[in-house]
């Protein structure tokens, strides 16, 4: 591939992250507009409208499609599906109500980290020497993010945070699990796009959501009225149109388009909005500390694709032996 191919899979690897961000920021607000409502109930209702939507925009192309997935794909979509979507969800919900959204951002803000630590062993990866200063950025910044709820929280007792933390960090180790297994699987099917591989999973997530929904129901003792039920499926309805086929298709896209190094660093971007609809709907201006954090996460990013500008022109030695 000639360098300006490459440059123009990168810009448009880019420009599709920073959409999957945009539409994926608004999922930490979904547990506060709906916060009347348990994480499971929320997960339900997200899932069941993202699982009925695929299998709508996949029954006109399933002769073609379905022949090509076997039971090994199947079974990687369950996997996927389940720690990318039904787990991920139900932990972030319980940690935004538990510990808000400024914690939950902090912990989430550190998945560029974990995805490129492991991403730089991929072969053919940039060495991860060259991204220590993007790293460097990218903590600063999440720390920056969560400082005062961490230090100095503005609401909830310590149990409640503690809570909110531990939900945080279980949603950080779940969505990093899906985040290199999903880009390693879409990396060696050359027979599904990856819209058609998002539905696929989204497909599979709404099967996993009709098993969850009894359970949703039945744990849940608060009365809710008719107008609290149908704005509970309006959020839902709303998230899973932007989030899960939107947002999941753009960033299956950019998962082909660039190195999971630097796929990694994209998550940032859900991090930046979050922060940004939160401000918006609190009605505030950022903090000095939550200034400070988005002066050191874009910085993260951009150092980050200059270590992947050319990637051929840096020998690796062998103490950089990248492991495939």
């Amino acid at each position: 591939m000639s360098n300006q191919k490459t440059g123009n899979a990168t810009i448009a690897g880019i420009a599709c992250g920073a959409g999957a961000g945009a539409f994926w920021g608004l999922v930490f607000l979904a547990p506060e507009l709906a916060g009347d409502f348990t994480p499971l109930q929320l997960t339900a209702g997200r899932y069941l409208f993202y699982g009925a939507l695929s299998l709508l925009l996949l029954l006109p192309r399933w002769r073609q499609l379905g022949p090509h997935v076997t039971r090994r794909e199947w079974l990687a979509l369950g996997w996927l599906a389940f720690t990318g979507n039904t787990l991920y969800f139900i932990l972030l919900s319980s940690a935004v109500q538990d510990g808000g959204v400024a914690l939950t951002a902090l912990v989430v803000g550190f998945l560029p980290v974990a995805v490129t630590i492991i991403g730089s062993r991929d072969h053919g990866a940039v060495p991860l020497r060259r991204l220590v200063p993007s790293l460097l950025l990218c903590m600063a910044g999440a720390i920056c993010i969560g400082w005062q709820a961490v230090v100095d929280p503005s609401s909830g007792t310590v149990e409640q945070q503690l809570i909110g933390l531990g939900c945080a960090v279980g949603a950080l180790i779940s969505w990093t699990g899906f985040a290199v297994g999903n880009s390693r699987w879409l990396a060696r099917l050359d027979h599904v796009s990856p819209h058609d591989w998002n539905l696929l999973t989204g497909l599979v997530t709404g099967a996993q959501s009709l098993l969850l929904l009894p359970f949703a129901l039945l744990l849940d003792t608060a009365h809710h009225t008719d107008a609290a039920w149908l704005r509970l499926g309006a959020i839902s309805l709303g998230v899973a149109v932007l989030a899960s086929i939107l947002g999941n298709a753009l960033w299956n896209r950019m998962s082909r388009l660039l190195p999971l190094t630097l796929a990694g660093q994209m998550i940032l971007f859900e991090t930046l909005f979050a922060l940004v609809y939160a401000f918006v709907w609190e009605r505030r201006l950022p903090t000095p500390m939550e200034a400070a954090a988005f002066a050191l996460l874009v910085p993260s990013v951009i150092s980050c694709i200059a270590a992947h500008r050319k990637p051929g022109t840096v020998p690796v030695s062998d103490g950089d032996t990248l492991h495939p």
